[in-house]
Order: C-alpha cells, then structure tokens, then sequence
C-alpha cells in the first residue's frame, strides 16, 4: 500500500507525497534554496514531537509558534521581525491552513518595504511587490482541508476592520510540498470532518463557479468523490492512512480547483470568522446547504452531475442535497451557526462584508448583501427554507 500511496508530483507545484516523507524535510529545504529557515507553526504544534523532529532535522532553523487559528496581521508582524532578526533565508510553513496561510505571508512581505495591505488581491495590486524580496517556502500540511499548502495567497485578518483579507502573488506558491500522511493521524475526529469538508467546499464551490475552465471541473468532480469515499474512514479510524491520504490529495485538489473561482459559502464564512473566530472548515460546513438552497436554480444541472460522479442512491439536486445533510449529520457537523456560537446581532454587517469578499465574484448566481445577509440569518436559524432565493 505504501507504494501506491507515494509519488511525486509537479502539478501545481513540486509535492511530494507519501507517508513517513517529511524524513526528506532537509532534501526539500535544501531544493528550495533555503539554508537557514524559520519554522512558522501554529500555537497548538509549538511542542508536538513532529515540530520538534523538524527542527532537529534542520540544526540552522528557528522556531516561530505565534499563529492562532485565525491568522491576523500582527502574527505576520510578529514572524516578519522574528524573520529579519534571525537572518533567514526562507520558510517553513508546518500545520494547518492558518499556519500555512501566515508562513506564506511571511516569506512574501520578508523583503517588501510597503505595507501588508498594499498586497491584498484587487486588480494588479500584487505586480507592486519586489518579487527579489519574497523568500521561498516549503510547505508541510498536518491537516487536509485548506489545501494552502499549493496556494498563491494567505488569508490574514485585519484586526482594526475585523475583515480577513486575500493577500496574493504567484510567487507565494510554496516550492516543495511534503504531502505526508503519517502527520495528519493524530488530528481528533472533530478537526479531521470539518477540514475535510472544507476540502469538499472549495471542489464544489470550484465546479460551481461561472467560466470555462474545464481543468478545474476535472479536478473538483474528482476531489469531492475523494473525500465522499475517505473523509468517513478518516473519521471513523484516525489511523487509516490509505484515508489519510487521499484526504491529503482531495485538500491540494480543492485549492488547486478555485483557482477557477469560489462562491457565497466562503463570503459569508470569511466574516463570520473574522468576528466570531469561528474555525474555517466548520464554518463552510455549517453554511454549504443554506448557500446550495439559495442557488438551486443555477446549480441543479451541475449538482446532477455530481450526483452520478459521486454514485449517490438518489440523483439530481436533491438526491446531492440529501446526500450532504446526510454526510454532516453523520460526521457530527452542527446543523446552525448558533450551534457554534453565532448569532445575528451585527448580521447587516455580516452581509456587506461578505458582499465585497472576493469569493462572491463566483458565485453561480450574482448576489448582493441584502441576499446574503438573508443567507446568513437563514444558517444562523438553521431554516434551509429561509434560505430559498424566494424566501
């Protein structure tokens, strides 16, 4: 199994995949060009045996731990003075999606002389980064969800708007990828459905999304029958590494598919964690339904199809609909955002922010804030009704 499970791959970036691969951590760095990292981790691995392995393999590197599970401006401030004060020379994003995300950031703004925010993803903005300036990144994903790892953009919050923000270059893809899923066995089951629902999400979100862009298609279709057939036994057994693995693949599929575009889910999912801190994965969870309901009409077609990839007992929207209640209830994920702590007191704002998110460009169906203020509410009520485009 292990051989079938192992491979190199060049597509997005260079991945190595393959459990018990992070053994090759100083190969990796050394191909990247870095020969002095900085170790970017989130707060919960700071003292986990596999950061600690890490840094033994690499006796030059330092340790930078200071990331929370929102990654905001002043962690990026933070691990940019770590950075220039250690005389690094690249980094090492190792952890889930906000430490991937903020270890990105990091090597990007290392020789930048403007501020963070001059970078953020509207129109050409990125063309003003010094591309000399932006240090490589070797990038090793403990969770399989995001799929940051084969990304060219961190989302970072702004904590005085309280508005997370795409920063973006094409020179933030990470060099080399170390895909392994040994890594990902200790992850509790809770943590192991929402991230890998998030992977479904950005495959759904992806096909969905209007354009022509048949490769993505391609992508999505078969990273969501990836995690249809694995996410259940990663959950049910954390250490089913044949699961574990493939979760992995289907979390680098989704991020490589939205580069088609995303939709409403992850608009609205983008403030409600800016102002409930909310984790990521969950939150798209709870929301996929309510925005479905809301594009029925746009999607019915594609949810048909992926209703046959899928091989589902029932097919056409409402058999996929059907399906991925089912999938929630089954994996424990809450059926309302209040379930998770959220409530409607700021929701006008909720639905503005989500209006300009970048994701609502590709949505099926244009929407304004008005509609996903009523998306919004209708999650936070658990009424899929609500959310109807009629309602």
């Amino acid at each position: 199994m292990s051989v079938v499970l192992r491979g190199n791959w060049n597509y997005p970036t260079t991945i190595w995949a393959g459990p018990g691969r992070i053994a090759e951590l100083p190969e990796a760095c050394a191909r990247a060009g870095i020969s002095r990292a900085l170790l970017v981790t989130d707060e919960g691995l700071i003292n986990a045996p596999m950061i600690k392995s890490g840094l033994a393999a690499l006796p030059t590197a330092a340790l930078f731990g200071a990331v929370r599970g929102n990654p905001a401006s002043s962690h990026v401030l933070a691990g940019l003075e770590a950075f220039r004060r250690g005389r690094h020379d690249g980094v090492v994003a190792f952890g889930g999606g906000s430490a991937l995300d903020a270890g990105k950031v990091i090597a990007f703004m290392s020789g930048q002389t403007r501020p963070l925010w001059d970078f953020e993803d509207v129109g050409d903005w990125w063309t003003r980064a010094d591309v000399a300036g932006i240090a490589p990144v070797v990038a090793v994903p403990t969770t399989a969800g995001t799929g940051s790892e084969v990304g060219r953009a961190g989302v970072i919050l702004n904590e005085e708007t309280h508005q997370k923000k795409i920063i973006f270059h094409p020179l933030m893809m990470p060099r080399v990828v170390i895909a392994d899923a040994e890594l990902t066995v200790g992850l509790p089951r809770g943590v192991t459905a929402a991230t890998g629902i998030d992977a479904f999400v950005h495959c759904f979100e992806a096909f969905c999304a209007p354009g022509f862009h048949p490769l993505a298609d391609g992508v999505a279709l078969e990273g969501m029958r990836l995690v249809k057939e694995y996410l259940p036994r990663a959950c049910a057994d954390g250490h089913d590494i044949e699961a574990r693995a493939q979760m992995l693949a289907a979390a680098t599929m989704g991020a490589t598919a939205f580069q088609k575009g995303l939709g409403g889910v992850h608009a609205i999912a983008h403030p409600v964690g800016s102002w409930f801190n909310t984790h990521h994965g969950l939150t798209n969870a709870v929301i996929l339904p309510y925005v479905m309901t809301f594009n029925r009409e746009s999607i019915a077609e594609k949810a048909d199809v992926v209703s046959r990839v899928l091989n589902l007992p029932a097919r056409g929207y409402e058999g996929f609909l059907a399906w991925v209640l089912a999938l929630r209830k089954q994996l424990d994920i809450p059926h309302s955002l209040a379930d998770i702590g959220v409530t409607t007191h700021n929701a006008a704002v909720i639905g503005q922010e989500a209006a300009i998110d970048p994701s609502a460009g590709g949505n099926p169906i244009p929407v304004n804030a008005t509609q996903l203020e009523r998306i919004f509410r209708a999650a936070v009520g658990g009424d899929l009704a609500a959310a109807t485009r009629s309602a």
